[in-house]
Formats: structure tokens, C-alpha cells, sequence
């Protein structure tokens, strides 16, 4: 059995949690210490209890409740070594780092942990693979676009957690400044909707129980509109289809190898 939901997701910060029976686990710590403990006890769960903190990037909205959450409870950290030498000034000294290399597995007791690289304005960010049994979980936020290598490790997962940023109409009419857009809608930058979707569709499959729609903008985006354009790339299939917010946590998410 595996167990997860979104804390938060958004450009003021990102954090999920993922359960098994000796595993729990935050991927990204991107609200304060305060928040990160309000949003888990909201959710039953107690962030002394956590077993590691996975990190994608270093960008703040995904590390900035780490090193004080990591401290304060001795919970290791995971990263790649370009992830931490670039954000040695936000993390400072943590007692327990643990490096991974992109693109191997490593394994945290029953779970096998697979980080992929992902193409985003960072120095190695990264989506993961949770593998247990027959379950799969794919988690992919911060990708400009879906590259063949993205498109291949999160086929057959039972839930996905992707990005769908933005409307690329809203962005284009919307008020950020033209360099900020030009960002966003980069290789380097952010998912829309409709590429995010374009994914859901080739990747569909019998099993694929939920998606959990993940770093929605809440100035270019619509959640409903993010939610139906999804749904209509998944059209024939049962999975269920959740929007992430950035104020409160999605319900806990069960698959066991009969789900």
C-alpha cells in the first residue's frame, strides 16, 4: 500500500507526502516549518514521524522549509550534488545529506526510488518513480516540455502527479511582464495545460487510477479549466482527475496492488 497527497502546490511553494509501511516521506519542503506541520496534521500525520525529505531543484518554492524541518527532527535529506551545491546557502548544514545520481534507483526500505531528469531552469532538477510491488507513482512538476525521456518513465504509473501550469492564452494576455512569459513558455520553463494533457492522453492506460494536477498558476489558470482539458485527454478511461491547490492539501490518495 502506498499512500500520498499533494500538501501544496504553486508558485509559493510545493510539497508532497508519500506513505508505505516503514516510509514517510515529503518530496520537497517548499512552505515554512510552521505551514509544512499545520498541512501534515491536517492530513493525520506528524512531521517527527517523517523517515526523508526528497528534493527535486533548488528553487525556493520547493526547499525553503527544508533545513529547519530536516533539523529540527533529524530527518535526512536526499538530493543530487548539483541540487545541493546550489542551494547550500538556503539548506546551511544539515546533518544528514544523502546524495542520489540521476537516473538510478535507489531504495528507502520497501520503496524503490527512481529520480529522472526533467528540463526546467535549474541545475539537475529532477521528477521521481516510487515503485512497490505493482504500484507506480510519478511525480513530475517543473518541466518545460514533455521530452522522450519524461514521456518514458512515467508511462505505466498507476497515479500521476504533473504540472499543468497555465493556460498559454491566459499567460499570453495576462499581466506578467514579457520576459517572465517568454520563461514560463520555454523549454526551461513550465507545462501548460494542453501540453500537460497531451502527455495524459499517450500515456493512458487500464490501470491509471488518478492524476493529480499539480502547480497550477493562479494568475494564468483556471482550476476548472485545467481539470476539463485533462479530462478530455483521458476520455474512455476511468482515472480520476484531482487539481491541486496552493492553500490546502489534496485527501490522501490509496493504492494497494489490487487498486
Amino acid at each position: 500500500m502506498i499512500r500520498a497527497s499533494v500538501l501544496g502546490s504553486g508558485s509559493s511553494g510545493n510539497a508532497i507526502f508519500l506513505e508505505t509501511v516503514n516510509n514517510k516521506i515529503l518530496i520537497d519542503v517548499g512552505f515554512n516549518a510552521t505551514e509544512i506541520t499545520r498541512r501534515l496534521e491536517s492530513i493525520d500525520q506528524r512531521p517527527e514521524d517523517l523517515t526523508a525529505i526528497l528534493i527535486t531543484h533548488e528553487h525556493i518554492d520547493h526547499i525553503r522549509g527544508a533545513r529547519i524541518i530536516a533539523r529540527k527532527y533529524d530527518i535526512p535529506i536526499y538530493l543530487n550534488p548539483a541540487t545541493h551545491q546550489a542551494s547550500k546557502t538556503i539548506l546551511g548544514n544539515i546533518p544528514q545529506i544523502e546524495y542520489f545520481s540521476t537516473g538510478r534507483p535507489f531504495t528507502l526500505n520497501e520503496l524503490t526510488v527512481e529520480p529522472f531528469s526533467l528540463p526546467h531552469d535549474a541545475y539537475d532538477p529532477v521528477g521521481f518513480n516510487f515503485y512497490m510491488g505493482q504500484i507506480k507513482i510519478s511525480i513530475a512538476l517543473d518541466l518545460g516540455y514533455v521530452t522522450k525521456l519524461v514521456k518514458e518513465r512515467v508511462q505505466g504509473a498507476r497515479l500521476i502527479i504533473l504540472e499543468s501550469n497555465h493556460d498559454a492564452e491566459m499567460l499570453k494576455i495576462g499581466p506578467y511582464p514579457w520576459p517572465l512569459k517568454q520563461r514560463i513558455s520555454s523549454k526551461l520553463g513550465h507545462l501548460s495545460n494542453e501540453v500537460s494533457s497531451n502527455l495524459l492522453a499517450e500515456i493512458a492506460h487500464g490501470q491509471l487510477v488518478g492524476v493529480i494536477l499539480a502547480h497550477l498558476s493562479e494568475i494564468n489558470n483556471d482550476p476548472a479549466l485545467a481539470r476539463l482539458t485533462a479530462e478530455n485527454s483521458l476520455m474512455g478511461h476511468t482515472s480520476e482527475v484531482i487539481v491541486s491547490c496552493q492553500d490546502k492539501p489534496t485527501t490522501l490518495i490509496t493504492l494497494g496492488d489490487g487498486l
